[in-house]
C-alpha cells in the first residue's frame, strides 16, 4: 500500500517527542506518578461546579471574576494578573510572545521535562544549565544560579527558575533568587515557576508574590496554579502576576476561550475555602516529612523536597528501581538514567513506598 503524502512539519517539532503523562494506576495501585492532590474537592468547591454556567455557553474569555478575586487576594489590579488553562499554558504563552528564530530561553536541567519544548515551539534555541552536584548528603538537585546568569548572552530573551524544582524537589533562597535577579539585564523576561509553593515550609525559601518581586522588577513573572495544592488538576487553571505589559505577550499568544466556566468558578471557591484546603496541605507536608526521613534512614541519599513529592537519585538503576515500584502498584514517575519522581498520595501508600525501597537497598 502506498504511504500517503503529508503535510511537511517543522524537522525539530517531528524530533521532539510529545509529553509524557504520568502513567495512569490500576484500580488497586496508587497513582504517584503526576504529582496530583490525593484528596477529592472540597463540598464548597462541588457545590460550586454545580452550579457552573451552562456548557452551551462560552465562558469569559478574560477570567475576569477569578482575576478582580486574584488581584484582591495579592493586592494588584486585575491586569496584572493573568489566568490560562495550567500554568503551563502561561509558560507556552509567555515563551512564544518573547523568543523566536535565533533567541534563547535558559533553564535548568532536569527540570520541569515541559521546558525543553517550549523554545523549539517557538522557534527559538534552548540552554539547558545542570542542576548544582551535590556538596554533601542530600544535598543534590538544586539550581546554580550562577552558572544560569553565566549562560545568558545577547540573545537570551527568557530565563526560567523553577521553585522548588520539578522533579527534584529543592528550593531557590530569597537571598539566592535577589543575587541572580540582579545579574540579569533588565530587559531578559524572568519566569518564576511556582507551580509547588503552597507546600514549602523552608523560612529561607524565596516567595515572587509575598516579597512582591514583581513590582521592583518588571521583568519577573510569578505563576502559580490550581492543579497541585487546590487539587483542581482535571479543570486546568492556573495563573501569573506581573507587570500588565509583560502579561499582554501572554494574552496574545493564548488561545482564546481555553478556560472554562467551571474551572473559573471552582478556582473561586477554592480561594474562599482556603483555610480549609492549607489544612489539607499540611498533611500532605506531614506526609512527605515521614517519606523523607523514612528514605534516608533507609540509606537513599535524597534531595531536601518543599513539593508534594520525592527524588529518588537512582541513576542507571532507575527503570528497574520502576519496575519494583510498579510490580507493587505503586505508579512513579522514572527518568531514565537519572532518577524516580514519587508523589506523596495517599497515608496507605507511605509504608509501601518505603517497604519497595528498603527492599531494593
Amino acid at each position: 500500500m502506498t504511504e500517503p503524502i503529508l503535510p511537511r512539519i517543522r524537522p525539530e517539532i517531528a524530533a521532539l517527542p510529545p509529553y509524557r503523562q504520568g502513567k495512569q494506576a490500576g484500580p488497586d495501585a496508587f497513582k504517584l506518578s503526576s504529582n496530583e492532590n490525593p484528596f477529592e474537592p472540597l463540598p464548597s468547591v462541588l457545590e460550586a461546579l454545580q452550579s457552573t454556567t451552562p456548557v452551551n455557553r462560552y465562558p469569559d474569555a478574560s477570567a475576569a471574576a477569578l482575576r478582580a478575586r486574584l488581584g484582591e487576594k495579592y493586592g494588584v489590579e486585575p491586569d496584572a494578573v493573568h489566568v490560562a488553562a495550567g500554568s503551563v499554558s502561561i509558560l507556552h504563552q509567555l515563551v512564544l510572545g518573547t523568543a523566536s528564530v535565533g533567541d534563547e530561553v535558559v533553564y535548568a536541567w532536569r527540570s520541569f521535562e515541559a521546558y525543553p519544548s517550549l523554545p523549539l515551539v517557538a522557534g527559538a534555541t534552548g540552554v539547558q544549565v545542570p542542576l548544582r552536584q551535590a556538596q554533601g548528603p542530600n544535598s543534590g538537585g538544586r539550581h546554580d544560579l550562577d552558572a544560569m546568569a553565566d549562560a545568558i548572552t545577547e540573545r537570551t530573551r527568557v530565563v526560567i527558575v523553577c521553585t522548588p524544582n520539578n522533579p527534584t524537589g529543592p528550593i531557590v533562597t530569597s537571598a539566592e533568587f535577589a543575587a541572580f535577579v540582579a545579574r540579569v539585564p533588565q530587559d531578559v523576561l524572568i519566569i518564576l515557576d511556582e507551580a509547588y509553593a503552597e507546600f514549602v515550609t523552608a523560612p529561607d525559601a524565596v516567595d515572587g508574590l509575598a516579597e512582591r518581586i514583581f513590582e521592583r522588577h518588571p521583568n519577573v513573572v510569578v505563576l502559580r496554579t490550581f492543579s497541585k495544592a487546590y487539587g483542581l488538576a482535571g479543570l486546568r487553571v492556573g495563573y501569573a502576576i506581573g507587570h500588565p505589559r509583560v502579561l499582554d505577550a501572554a494574552r496574545t499568544t493564548g488561545i482564546p476561550l481555553s478556560v472554562t466556566s467551571a474551572a473559573e468558578r471552582a478556582a473561586i471557591a477554592s480561594l474562599d475555602a482556603e483555610a480549609e484546603l492549607r489544612e489539607r496541605v499540611s498533611v500532605i507536608v506531614e506526609r512527605r516529612t515521614r517519606l523523607l526521613g523514612g528514605l534516608r534512614a533507609q540509606g537513599w541519599q535524597v534531595p531536601d523536597s518543599q513539593a508534594n513529592f520525592v527524588w529518588l537519585p537512582a541513576g542507571e538503576r532507575t527503570d528497574e528501581v520502576a519496575a519494583a515500584f510498579d510490580a507493587a502498584d505503586l505508579i512513579v514517575r522514572p527518568f531514565s538514567g537519572d532518577g524516580i519522581r514519587i508523589s506523596v498520595g495517599e497515608e496507605e501508600s507511605i509504608d509501601r513506598v518505603l517497604a519497595v525501597a528498603k527492599s531494593l537497598l
